[in-house]
């Protein structure tokens, strides 16, 4: 009877432990951009931009997965936010003194108006 009851408890063990693992969210790897990409959002840079828009994209694809920390405007999601910022074209970054770049301005290029620096 304990080695039954034993085997039970193991068994509930394993049921709870593999629940709260698929339960958990899964753990995003370290971006080479992180840090440049975190600077741009505390300097209050805000990308605003669409899904399909190409250009957007490539501005996207240039962090990889440290776009994450990008502050960034889905325009179709949210029109009104982006005509309130007179938004005429994608993507177009505005920094929190209010100048505005449009389309695609590259790493090098964010780096320069921001004053984030890129890694080496």
């Amino acid at each position: 009877m304990n080695k039954s009851y034993a085997l039970l408890i193991i068994g509930i063990g394993l049921i709870a432990f593999g629940a709260w693992m698929l339960a958990s969210p899964p753990k995003q790897a370290h971006g080479k951009y992180d840090t440049f990409a975190q600077c741009l959002t505390e300097k209050g840079v805000v990308m605003y931009g669409a899904d399909w828009c190409p250009h957007c994209q490539n501005e996207k694809q240039a962090f990889g997965n440290s776009f994450r920390y990008v502050s960034y405007v889905e325009c179709p999601a949210e029109p009104k936010r982006c005509t309130d910022m007179g938004i005429e074209g994608y993507p177009t970054w505005i920094v929190a003194d209010g100048r505005r770049f449009e389309g695609e301005q590259g790493l090098q290029g964010l780096s320069t108006m921001s004053g984030c620096s890129l890694p080496q």
